[in-house]
């Protein structure tokens, strides 16, 4: 089980309160963004791309507990930039352990084995570091932008688990994925000792460098998440709604909840959601009450969402559907029960993808400079295709 007994518990009767209370736009996890630096600069992030005098700036420690407790979310995710760049990471890790909230400390952990030397934190069932790891090692350390980040990960995971904290890993997958190589992955986070790994497809951030490498179709992202997720090995553990996966493989259909996550940073509550800015607003309340959340959503026919199908929208929305009524609930047993979703179909496509060209060398046999393709012949094509 990916999730342990008390948190699962916290949620459940956090979930039921709001819904006898008949409240529809209620948050089950806060994304607080202390900062926007980080110690990489990965092709596919948005985040850094602000100017130099907004990377500098560090969200301050009152504020963000403040939003904590104006928030009420039972669960806390601290993304960023890289959290353990923030001045205050241990204060405000403290601070949310006091309220009893479950922490989700989203690191690269490129600091995290100096943190765990330091006696920076103290193991305990509310704080989970979750290591932000894109696959093996190639394709880890190419979606990244640096060599040897992958290495440098796994051995704190390793540090960090045997000093007993709690560890999960997040992965973000992008067009042109190897899915064999994700499901390699996979047995090597279990190996490591993780508690649980959580899987999402990439949003297409405006700012991101590489904006060829997002999954733009629905349906191909069904299709990849089908092989990636079928035919599973019992050892594999996802932190993670098992609905959200069934979602992501084409089994379910669900409406986003863009205001389940709601994110707070340096300028304040995002409108609307994680992924989307359309503006900020100063307080919680202001963000609830005073979004029109009907122009979000893929039924609202925003284009910006109609192709998105990340977790901190839909997650929120299978949570929902769990408590929402006795069918919700048995779909969850069931689904943690028989997770091993036999697919002969999706296991052919799987060995097929297995002869196809995979890894960072196509990827950039794919890129285009000033609109023309990088590897311009058959010779070039297949020169990349071969190495």
């Amino acid at each position: 089980m990916g999730v342990p007994i008390s948190q699962m518990w916290t949620v459940a009767t956090y979930v039921l309160k709001q819904r006898i209370q008949r409240r529809k736009h209620y948050p089950l996890v806060l994304m607080l963004e202390p900062l926007f630096r980080c110690n990489l600069a990965c092709a596919g992030c948005g985040k850094i791309q602000y100017p130099a005098h907004i990377l500098k700036k560090n969200l301050p420690l009152e504020d963000a507990l403040r939003a904590v407790d104006e928030c009420g979310a039972p669960m806390v995710s601290i993304p960023g930039g890289e959290p353990l760049l923030y001045p205050h990471i241990r204060e405000l890790v403290t601070g949310l352990i006091k309220r009893r909230k479950y922490i989700y400390l989203c690191t690269n952990a490129l600091k995290l084995k100096e943190a765990l030397e330091g006696n920076w934190f103290t193991p305990s069932k509310y704080l989970t570091f979750s290591v932000h790891m894109d696959g093996q090692q190639e394709h880890h350390d190419f979606a990244v932008c640096r060599e040897g980040t992958y290495d440098v990960a796994a051995e704190a995971i390793g540090m960090a688990v045997k000093q007993g904290f709690r560890v999960t890993t997040n992965t973000t997958l992008f067009d042109g994925a190897d899915p064999n190589s994700v499901r390699k992955f996979f047995d090597e986070m279990m190996r490591l000792g993780v508690e649980g790994m959580m899987v999402s497809p990439g949003y297409a951030y405006p700012k991101a460098p590489d904006q060829q490498s997002f999954l733009r179709e629905r349906s191909n992202t069904n299709r990849f998440f089908e092989m990636l997720l079928s035919n599973r090995k019992k050892k594999w553990i996802f932190n993670q709604s098992p609905l959200f996966l069934e979602f992501l493989m084409g089994k379910r259909e669900y409406e986003c909840t863009p205001w389940g996550n709601p994110t707070y940073n340096i300028f304040g509550w995002q409108k609307p959601c994680y992924l989307i800015q359309d503006g900020y607003v100063d307080t919680f309340k202001e963000l609830i009450d005073g979004t029109d959340w009907s122009q979000y959503g893929r039924a609202s026919g925003n284009p910006s969402c109609q192709q998105c199908m990340v977790h901190c929208g839909y997650e929120p929305s299978a949570v929902n559907h769990t408590f929402a009524s006795f069918g919700g609930m048995w779909a969850t047993i069931k689904a943690m029960i028989f997770n091993t979703y036999a697919n002969p179909a999706a296991g052919k496509r799987l060995d097929e993808e297995a002869k196809k060209p995979h890894g960072p060398m196509v990827h950039l046999a794919n890129l285009t400079i000033d609109g023309e393709p990088a590897a311009k012949s058959e010779a070039e094509r297949e020169t990349v295709e071969a190495a």
